[in-house]
Formats: C-alpha cells, structure tokens, sequence
C-alpha cells in the first residue's frame, strides 16, 4: 500500500501544470459541487466532527502548543522508555514511482539485520503511502515490496483526459489507488499503530496541504488510528490519498469539518505542494527547548530517504512554451526538495539530532518508460535493496552544503561503489 504514486513524478507534473495553463482560458467551463470552504477567520478554529484533536496546524502557535502538550501526554505514559539512551526517526518523501528506492532500501536495511525501531516516522506523497508499514516494522516489509514492485498504473489511476481536466477536476480518477488503499488499511492495522501510539509513545505522522487555506496540515495518525470507529478508518484512508493527489492530475480529497458550530469542507491535496518531506516542525523543537519537554535520549538520529536524484538531469528545452513551463516547474520542485532537505538539516544541527540522508544517486539509469512502469520499479526496488545490505553510506549533510552538489553527489557514489565492491555478489540482487 505505500503505493508507488504521488507526485508522478517532476517531469509528469510540469506536462500536468502546463496543460492546466495552457487550458486555462476554458477555466469557466464547469465547476464541481462542494460544501463551503472555512472562512479564513475561522481556519484556526476547524475540527474533524468527534475527532477534533488528530491533526496539528502547525503554522500557528495554538498548532505548535498542542502537539508539545501531546508528547508531554505521551513521555508520562506506563509504556514510554525514557531510560533508553538512542531514539531514531525516520523521514520519507514524496517521488511518485521512485519511492521503489525508499521501499528497497528499507526491506535490504531489514535483510542487512540493522534496521533500528523508529520512535517517529514522517511521511509525504508517495512518502506517506509507505510510512504505515515503515512504521509497524520489519513484519510489514512485504507489503512495501508488492506495492512497489507488482502493480502498474493500472492499480493508481483511470485516466480521464482533457475531459477530465476541462468537467472534473482533475486528468485522472484515483479510486483504484483508494481501492489500493483500502486493501491494506485495515481496523486491525490501525488497532496496532494506535497501540504503539498509545503505549509506546511512537509517532506516525503524515503532510497533506489544505488548498483552501493555502496551509500544511500536519496529522497524528496513532491519536487518528485510536479513534476506533469506522469513520475514522476511512478519514485515515482519505488522508493517505490526499497526501499522494498531485493538484490537476488526481482529484482533490474533499474533508468535511465544523467551524464555529456549522458545517465546511476543506480541499486537502499533496503534502508536496507545502513541503517534500520533514522530520518534524522546526518550531515544535525550539519550543520543546524553550518550555524544557525533553527526553533522556543522548543520541537521536535522524534518517531521511529523499525518493528521487538531488543532481539535475540534462537535456536540451526546445524553443516553446510548454517545454519551457514543464521544465521551469520540474526545477521548482527539485529545488523544493533539496531546500526541505536544508532546513531539516538545520533543524538537526539545532537539536542535537544526528542527520542521515539517502537518494537515488546518478549512477541509476535505467529508461523510466511510462509511469508506474514495473520494470522501472523492479530495478529501483533492487538498487535500493543492495544499497542497503552493502551497508549504505548515508550523507552526514545536504549536498551542496560543504561542497558544491554535483561534487558532494560524485563523492557519495564513490562511497556508495566501495561499500558494494566489498559486499558479497551472493548477498546482492541480480
């Protein structure tokens, strides 16, 4: 189920982003049905109906100061082990089908027998579909590899062309991907993530952006999980989608809410459009700090998974307009991601907190044929998997940070070739 979608990937969204332009003339030709959205007054004050304290708005300090208050909840629970020394934390970004890397690598990291528990585990886009079973553990790798190696664009969308973009909302329908979905989310999966929640004091958390508002909304998936009724089993589900539906190629994911004693709907889309990926809110730590909630952890690392290349490709713009759009937005993102790499690397430096980053490097070249395209995917899955089981040498700081990127980039493929030229061939996938 972390199915392999998202973002399409950069160069699919810049086609999308320039079509819509393009169609933008015809923007009047029809408008769906929706509920009212929140008045912007009244945005700080929106719950989920008997469920008002599963999500954090983080833009806000009334956001901030609720999710401090529920790690002070969680750091007085039977079950938290404030006398252990390390705490790890996991961070998994969006990528489309190239979260086949962060699948591979998370399942060699298990066969390799090192894979550490993670107190926390974050995710976006295609990063929030995997973040579920990156969570529960090693039990769940399964999953991580069928969702990134079995299913085809089949199994994400139906597409539905410029109808779709000219008489819906977006080009394509995402009900198999809900289907997807649904097939893996399960009461008894959310029984055990609210568990390790509730005991334990770990924390699953996943981005999606409120379009309305033009905010990140940040949701506590184990508060969500242990809500134990059915309506929160299909808001968990619809916050997963709504953190993989890519603005004007999937639909939004409308959320009905209450402001003020009356009904609204909120339109929630990627988590990518606010942030690639994160550890957790840079003012969330400072605050921590400030108000002194901290842990006996001495030694808490952090590890991210960026599930795409950080060096760009090259390739010549033909003189138009929508090869310059879609290759001036496939920048933006890139540049997107490698800035929300920066800031968690700052937020580390801050904190204490040790920084660990993967990506796909340059050396990886196989022809991405179509999206979703299996043998695309089958060889990612594989190239992350023996990254991980040759023991990946994972970047100590941001490319581009100390050195310039492509130099950084050059030097972790050299690393990344000496730990697999030490690696027995017979541990390696073919």
């Amino acid at each position: 189920m972390p199915i392999p979608m998202t973002r399409i990937c950069a160069r699919s969204l810049g086609n999308f982003v320039a079509g819509l332009l393009v169609l933008a003339g015809l923007a009047g030709c029809t408008t769906l049905d929706r509920k009212n959205a929140v008045p912007q007054n009244l945005t700080n004050q929106s719950i989920i109906e008997n469920m008002p304290h599963v999500r954090y708005k983080i833009w806000s300090s009334a956001g901030t100061n609720a999710m401090l208050d529920d790690i002070r909840k969680g750091m007085q629970e039977p079950g938290y082990r404030g006398d252990r020394t390390t705490s790890n934390y996991l961070a998994l970004s969006g990528g489309g089908d190239n979260g086949a890397f962060g699948a591979g690598l998370l399942t060699g990291w298990t066969a390799r027998g090192d894979r550490p528990r993670f107190d926390l585990v974050t995710g976006v886009s295609t990063g929030a579909m995997m973040a579920p079973f990156a969570f529960l553990g090693s039990d769940y790798d399964y999953v991580l590899k069928q969702t990134f190696t079995e299913v085809d664009a089949n199994d994400i969308f139906v597409k539905m062309g410029l109808a779709g973009a000219l008489f819906s909302d977006a080009f394509a329908d995402t009900t198999p991907l809900y289907h997807l979905i649904s097939k893996y989310i399960t009461p008894e999966l959310l029984q055990k993530i609210s568990d390790e929640y509730t005991i334990h004091n770990r924390w699953l958390l996943i981005a999606t952006t409120n379009l309305d508002a033009g905010v990140p909304i940040i949701w506590n998936m184990g508060k969500l999980a242990g809500v134990g009724t059915p309506e929160s089993v299909t808001l968990f589900r619809k916050i997963l989608l709504a953190s993989a539906s890519i603005p004007g190629a999937f639909p939004p994911v409308m959320i009905d809410v209450m402001a003020d004693g009356k009904r609204y709907q909120e339109m929630h889309v990627d988590g990518g459009a606010s942030m690639e990926m994160f550890i957790y809110p840079a003012a969330l730590g400072a605050a921590a700090k400030r108000e002194h909630v901290v842990s006996n952890y001495t030694n808490r690392q952090a590890y991210l998974i960026r599930n795409s290349r950080l060096d760009s490709d090259w390739r010549q713009i033909d003189r138009n307009t929508l090869s310059i759009m879609e290759r001036a937005v496939d920048q933006l993102i890139q540049t997107q991601g490698i800035g929300d790499i920066f800031r968690s690397y700052l937020v580390c430096e801050r904190d204490g907190v040790g920084f660990n980053l993967a990506y796909i490097g340059p050396d990886f070249n196989v022809p991405h044929q179509s999206e979703f395209d299996r043998h695309y995917m089958n060889a990612l899955y594989d190239y992350g998997y023996n990254l991980a089981i040759a023991g990946y040498p994972w970047a100590k700081s941001p490319p581009g940070y100390d050195l310039p990127l492509n130099t950084a980039v050059k030097l972790q493929l050299e690393r990344q070739e000496r730990a697999l030229k030490a690696t027995p061939n017979k541990l390696l996938k073919p």
